[in-house]
């Protein structure tokens, strides 16, 4: 992908489907000959020009909106035509055919190379290009994405701020203050015989200790961010009829889950995205636990064992209306020490007794107690599954992230807790200091994408739209 960034490009911008509105939208050096073609006259740079879109033989293709925007002043920072059309998905695709046959046309009858090589974007190109040239770092690229793709408003907000720059502004603070401290350590190296000592004159360890500090609110920040964009996978778990299809519903405020007094009525994994103050909780409901002769059932509570291990938290769902028998908490038990053994405590199991409600037996002193009927202890559930999240209530202050950024700065984190250690044992472990220090340029470079390979780059941009 990479390799072919000179290519003029041309794509449909808009989402496939019908609307008022779709956008064809073609990226590329000198398109006047192109626009000419499509347009039948030049444009004014920036100005939205109501014609028609005409075909080879003169004929309208459709009416409608071109702007065009001259390099460097354009989304990608090369010339840039936006043919703004009725979103008929037949009208875009003749006017995506009508861009590469006039483009064709013109190679042929003036022998100019530029747009021969006209094809159609690959995903997330334009905004390669826009990388590539200069007008968005790597951390403002992704976030377009994740602009596009929010599921919550807090999400949008989150990716807004991204993608306007305060993720990034956080880290070039970070790495200006890094560099500033390579100097002095570099300094340090290459002129040994002075008398000076240029570390302690200018209080080396004092800025490294403030470094840490400006990277920890901005990592718990980042991790807040992450937190909005990929929310948290909750699985409900338990024996059958303990009420699990019943709380997914509650959670929901959806009739989603089957719900019946007969044991074993879900016997296949049922999903719901659903957001508690802005961040995307990914509830699962399963199959109870339990020993079957039953096929189908048998394969739903693998299954459901399956969906267990991938989980960032479970909640046991224990039936309070049945707690005092003993064959009932003995079953509990061993799904528990079951559990206990499979998640070796990466996952954490929230205990929750179902059925307050109906219950007469004493709700135990640990866990929840909760009625999906009347809806008593599920806003309890819900402000722990935050906690449990990590989710603290500031998302006016949060930039939307993603997992490797949250990894680029733990490794930072690490580089600069292994300088601190260095700087503390003085002359002799100077040079370890500075690779340390350059280590953790480099981390921090990976996130906007100063530093960074290309296969790096290639994975990002091809999770893009087309058109994008």
């Amino acid at each position: 992908m990479l390799a072919r960034t000179n290519d003029p490009i041309v794509a449909i911008a808009t989402a496939s489907g019908r609307g008022a509105v779709g956008i064809v939208r073609v990226s590329g050096a000198r398109l006047a000959s192109l626009i000419a073609e499509i347009c039948g006259r030049s444009l004014k740079p920036r100005e939205a020009t109501y014609l028609p879109f005409r075909d080879a033989g003169g004929s309208a293709i459709d009416h409608g909106l071109a702007i065009h925007f001259p390099a460097p002043h354009s989304y990608t920072g090369e010339d840039v035509l936006e043919l703004q059309a009725h979103g008929g998905p037949v009208v875009l695709q003749l006017l995506l055919a009508r861009c590469l046959e006039a483009a064709a046309d013109i190679e042929a009858s003036t022998g100019r190379p530029r747009l021969a090589g006209l094809r159609v974007a690959e995903p997330g190109e334009f905004s390669q290009r826009a990388f590539l040239n200069g007008k968005i770092d790597l951390a403002q690229a992704e976030a377009i994405a994740d602009l596009i793709d929010a599921s919550t408003e807090a999400a949008a907000r989150s990716a807004g701020r991204s993608l306007s720059g305060a993720f990034s502004q956080e880290i070039h603070a970070l790495r200006d203050a890094l560099i500033h401290l390579r100097m002095l350590v570099e300094a340090t190296l290459d002129f040994p015989e002075e008398e000076i000592d240029f570390l302690k004159k200018a209080d080396a360890e004092g800025q490294l200790a403030a470094l840490q500090v400006q990277l920890g609110a901005v990592q718990q920040r980042a991790r807040q961010g992450a937190l909005l964009r990929e929310g948290i996978k909750v699985v409900i778990a338990g024996q059958p009829n303990a009420g699990k299809s019943s709380l997914l519903n509650a959670l929901a405020g959806a009739e989603l889950a089957i719900v019946s007094p007969i044991p074993g009525t879900t016997r296949d994994v049922v999903s719901q995205t659903i957001q508690i103050q802005g961040v995307p909780l990914h509830v699962v409901d399963t199959a109870g636990l339990r020993d079957s002769t039953d096929l189908v059932e048998q394969i739903g509570v693998a299954r459901a064992w399956g969906q267990i291990e991938g989980a960032d938290a479970v909640l046991f769902l224990h039936d309070l209306t049945r707690a005092g028998r003993a064959d009932y908490a003995k079953a509990d038990a061993d799904i528990l020490r079951l559990l206990n053994d499979k998640l070796a405590g990466r996952v954490p199991v929230l205990d929750v007794w179902s059925k307050q409600d109906a219950a007469t037996t004493q709700v135990p002193a640990t866990g929840i107690s909760l009625s999906s009927k009347t809806g008593f202890g599920i806003e309890v559930l819900r402000q722990r599954l935050l906690e449990v999240a990590g989710w603290q209530a500031v998302p006016e202050g949060v930039y939307l992230a993603r997992a490797r950024h949250v990894q680029a700065l733990l490794r930072v984190e690490e580089h600069l807790a292994c300088a601190a250690e260095h700087l503390a044992s003085g002359a002799l472990a100077l040079e370890l200091l500075a690779e340390e220090l350059r280590l953790a340029q480099n981390a921090l470079n990976e996130i906007t994408g100063e530093f960074g390979a290309d296969d790096l780059l290639g994975v990002i941009f091809s999770r893009f739209c087309i058109g994008k």
